[in-house]
């Protein structure tokens, strides 16, 4: 485990964790571009098509996120991401191998984008339960900043690189190149050294149901969770709903080219950069709670730029807008992360996990849906202008309580003293916030 700021990078076991995740999250920036690409330019499918293949990857998480966070706390993780990768590398190469040989139909690209969608659950899950044995708790917020800051440098050069391809040798060659990013991150992680822990066992065997259970009750009763996990599905529903309409809006009403396409959506990876940067300076500085509702605050009225694009220099208005969105969303994650690892207890952070990102991920295919009956109905402008009004003024839940008046997260649930009142492992350092 490592003793300062540095010595994360100086751990092998986290270097390769972090390479593999960061190779992987470049193919997935890539596939983010290449596959509504494929479904505008070489299947011209309209925008309810767009946003119905949008929602396809991720209604995997109403269907069994829950149950995938019960059964992630009773295996090992690594074994279970290793062949999440391996399947979603053979989904991915059948898009290309099926347009080369002149049978790629929509039903395809949808059935692709639903099953790789059912490994990403399952990897997404075991991925953050995974991280804290291979670092110390300490170093949690060092490493969530360091892998979302990657993250966000893997999305503004797969993006880049997916609107290229995508005009140079066709869109489904970008799905095949994020096949490759996966047989990486699968390299990555069988050649870590540190033997995984076992999961732990419960004293008395359970069903998989009360698992469930265990865990959703843990996460609404809990004060904290319940408001970040609502917070978080209201602002996914809203983003999710902006980025499905914005291939269409970009190609169909601006103009753009189709690697233009990749570049002005890469700006959201320049702001998910300067995101995990700030995050841990703006947490020291203000406090976890305090720094996180201020960022949100400052960058979610910049969505609003978005729908004032026009033909023209106009058009970099899209890409400032989805910067400026993306430097609230990741600020926040890193802060939340870090907070969710350290403060859940460690027999059941899957299954929080898991009922955190089914609320989270969940909204998204119905934010997708919602904005393609919305854009085939309104139009892409109007409803643009209703998801990032939207996403303007949904920072404001962070500022009730008990988040509100609190200057730090606190690092231990809440327990019971002797007289009623509710006390955490850092009750002292909240009193003086107020």
């Amino acid at each position: 485990m490592s003793g300062g700021r540095s010595g994360l990078l100086r751990q092998y076991d986290f270097r390769l964790l972090w390479c593999g995740e960061t190779v992987s999250r470049f193919g997935s920036s890539i596939s983010a571009v290449a596959m509504p690409l494929v479904a505008v330019v070489t299947l011209q499918a309209g925008t309810m098509w767009v946003s119905v293949l949008t929602a396809a990857a991720w209604v995997p998480w109403l269907l069994f996120g829950l149950s995938a966070g019960a059964w992630v706390d009773r295996v090992r993780r690594r074994p279970l991401m290793i062949a999440c990768n391996l399947g979603s590398l053979l989904l991915l190469a059948s898009v290309p191998v099926a347009a080369w040989i002149d049978i790629l139909t929509m039903a395809h690209l949808l059935a692709v984008a639903l099953l790789t969608g059912c490994a990403s659950v399952l990897f997404s899950i075991a991925y953050r339960v995974y991280l804290p044995s291979v670092v110390a708790r300490e170093d949690l917020p060092e490493a969530n900043a360091k892998l979302q800051g990657s993250e966000s440098v893997a999305q503004l050069g797969g993006q880049g690189v997916g609107g290229l391809l995508a005009q140079t040798l066709g869109a489904v060659t970008g799905l095949l190149a994020d096949g490759v990013t996966f047989l990486v991150s699968t390299l990555c992680l069988i050649a870590i050294p540190g033997r995984e822990p076992p999961p732990g066992k419960p004293a008395v065997p359970t069903r998989l149901r009360k698992d469930i259970r265990e865990g959703l009750r843990y996460t609404v009763r809990d004060p904290y969770l319940r408001l970040l996990t609502a917070y978080g599905a209201v602002t996914n529903l809203l983003l999710t709903g902006c980025h499905a309409l914005l291939t269409v809006f970009l190609v169909r009403e601006l103009a753009v080219s189709e690697g233009a396409v990749g570049w002005l959506l890469a700006a959201g990876g320049m702001g998910g950069l300067l995101g995990a940067l700030v995050a841990t300076p703006t947490a020291r500085r203000f406090g976890t709670a305090r720094g996180m509702l201020l960022c949100k605050l400052l960058t979610a009225p910049l969505g609003l730029l978005i729908p004032m694009a026009a033909e023209g220099w106009r058009v970099a208005l899209v890409a400032l807008g989805c910067a400026g969105l993306s430097v609230g969303v990741v600020c926040g994650s890193v802060i939340q992360g870090a907070f969710r690892q350290a403060y859940c207890p460690p027999e059941l952070l899957g299954r929080i996990t898991a009922s955190h990102s089914v609320a989270n991920y969940g909204a998204v295919p119905i934010g997708a849906l919602l904005s393609g009956v919305l854009g085939t109905a309104i139009g892409l402008r109007p409803t643009l202008w209703l998801l990032t009004a939207g996403l303007a003024v949904s920072s404001l839940l962070l500022a009730v309580k008990p988040l509100g008046g609190r200057r730090d997260l606190p690092t231990a649930p809440p327990t019971r003293t002797s007289g009623g009142a509710e006390r955490t492992a850092v009750s002292a350092a909240a009193d003086r916030d107020m």
